[in-house]
């Protein structure tokens, strides 16, 4: 951590300030979902914004040095916590990627201006991919303020490919009789994935099929990620179709990427897409 101090100190840090919120979806389903907006100059409205990954929150270390990045660089910066994380309201227990895909979409939505570089992380690749697909299909005018995509060991289609295709028999037949499954994380608490997680995410599946992002996307990847494994992310390659996709791998990363050296990476690809000097 001490190195990544270091590296941190040549930016302008982000000062520590209380979240807004921003009230999504109705009834019974209504989240209050805390965000960090860090305002564009009036003579720029470009801006990063970071979608976190499952378990994670807002003030990850990832997620504080592209925010000191966006500043020092004299770039807007929007960041937020998804139900169930960090300072937004609800249990992780009751989220859905359909829940955090609205809740993306909404505060991109209704805080961001511009042109947006979206920066997602594990899910948040898996949740960035959703919002670009959708806004393609739907909304032509919000998806063109998408100006380019950063996937940082892109948990695509999670759900499926990562939790339940991976779950023994045994944690099927406690999911099916419980509603829920613990597995073990080497970053605090043991994950818990719901049935309704599994099944919900279901309705939310890329699914191998042809997915042409039609602007910049670069991706990061750790050969020795034991979450998201790199054979994971090659195959992305395979449906999401550019000749600006490009696939970076970094032969001693693990899944958090979250080194001295991984944050360098970072920042030469954050300066790139932003096409700063």
């Amino acid at each position: 951590m001490a190195a990544v101090a270091r590296l941190q100190k040549r930016f302008i840090k982000v000062p520590e300030v209380q979240p807004q919120t921003i009230d999504v979806g109705l009834g019974e389903n209504r989240r209050s979902i805390a965000y960090l907006w860090d305002m564009p100059p009036p003579d720029d409205d470009r801006g990063v914004f970071w979608l976190t990954g499952f378990m994670s929150d807002m003030t990850s270390t990832k997620a504080s040095f592209v925010a000191d990045w966006a500043r020092s660089n004299q770039i807007g910066c929007t960041r937020f916590d998804f139900s169930g994380h960090g300072r937004s309201s609800g249990k992780i227990t009751d989220g859905t990627i359909g829940h955090w895909l609205e809740e993306a979409l909404e505060v991109f939505d209704k805080v961001t201006v511009g042109p947006q570089l979206i920066v997602g992380s594990s899910m948040g690749g898996h949740i960035a991919l959703l919002m670009l697909k959708k806004l393609l299909r739907d909304n032509k005018a919000e998806a063109d303020r998408i100006a380019s995509v950063i996937l940082i060991a892109p948990a695509w289609d999670m759900t499926e490919e990562l939790m339940w295709k991976e779950m023994s028999e045994a944690d099927r037949k406690t999911l099916a009789e419980t509603g829920v499954v613990y597995h073990p994380s080497d970053y605090g608490e043991p994950y818990a994935i719901t049935r309704k997680l599994i099944e919900e995410g279901r309705e939310h599946l890329l699914a191998r099929k042809t997915l042409i992002p039609a602007r910049p996307v670069t991706i990061l990847q750790g050969l020795k990620d034991a979450d998201v494994p790199p054979a994971h992310t090659r195959e992305l390659l395979t449906f999401l179709k550019g000749k600006d996709v490009k696939l970076v791998e970094v032969p001693d990363g693990d899944h958090s990427l979250s080194r001295p050296q991984d944050l360098e990476i970072l920042e030469a690809e954050l300066g790139e897409m932003m096409l700063l000097d």
